[in-house]
């Protein structure tokens, strides 16, 4: 069991370094790929919500495998997956608006395991 969830802590890290990353460096590509997707469209949000959704996430993509790992405040390690659960559930509900809610419902799930198999 400690190997599953190793693995998928270390696949929710990555997803959400890379997607936090996004957020906060490639503020503005990321509003012209949702231009393409909704011709005529604008993001709904400022420059400001973006950024702290993805410092959120690179915070809780290094909370899901530094303290585990390390062995330092270990607890903190299913409370960074809860932070991440609460911003799924956030993308869960935008995402039903307008797109399939497959991707955000799987990596809620992925962060409920973590959560439940680090002892919360």
């Amino acid at each position: 069991m400690n190997i599953v969830l190793w693995v998928v802590q270390g696949l929710l890290a990555v997803l959400f370094l890379v997607a936090g990353a996004m957020k906060i460096f490639a503020y503005d590509r990321m509003k012209a790929m949702a231009a393409q997707r909704n011709p005529g469209g604008e993001l709904p949000m400022s420059r400001g919500l973006p950024r702290f959704v993805g410092i959120t996430e690179v915070a809780g993509a290094t909370g899901l495998v530094l303290p585990w790992g390390t062995g330092l405040l270990p607890l903190l390690t299913p409370l960074a997956a809860v932070g991440l659960a609460v911003i799924m559930v956030g993308a869960v509900v935008k995402t039903m608006r307008n797109d399939s809610v497959a991707f955000p419902v799987a990596t809620l799930v992925a962060c409920l395991v973590v959560i439940f198999g680090r002892g919360l």
